[in-house]
């Protein structure tokens, strides 16, 4: 069973950054592909990133593209998302999540799910 905690989450104004961390137990995520999803007040769940287990693979949604980078250190069992020029469009809850699997840009396709950290980005 593996778990994840998110972390990092915060309180910025626009354009300014955060780095926000997924780290795993239970079991190693090296073999695992790890998405970064966020959900918004009233709003679906929204897809922003995934890396593949080799760090080879990445894809972004066009929304985040170019201001933020997912990346991971499978010895530290654990994968970033590093978010710059914030905006305050990004607030949500962010939520890491992982699957065997290659990526997927749909939740449900993901095995296991941290609990989230909010980000607000205000204006």
């Amino acid at each position: 069973q593996v778990q994840l905690v998110e972390s990092g989450g915060g309180l910025v104004q626009a354009g300014e950054s955060l780095r926000l961390s997924c780290a795993a137990s239970g079991r190693t995520i090296s073999s695992y592909t790890v998405g970064w999803f966020r959900q918004a007040p009233g709003k679906e769940r929204e897809f922003v990133a995934h890396i593949s287990w080799s760090t080879i693979n990445t894809y972004y949604a066009d929304s985040v593209k170019g201001r933020f980078t997912i990346s991971r250190d499978n010895a530290k069992n654990t994968v970033y998302l590093q978010m710059n020029s914030l905006k305050p469009e990004d607030t949500a809850v962010y939520y890491c999540a992982g699957r065997l699997r290659t990526g997927s840009a749909t939740g449900y396709d993901y095995d296991f799910w941290g609990q989230g950290t909010q980000v607000t980005v205000s204006s």
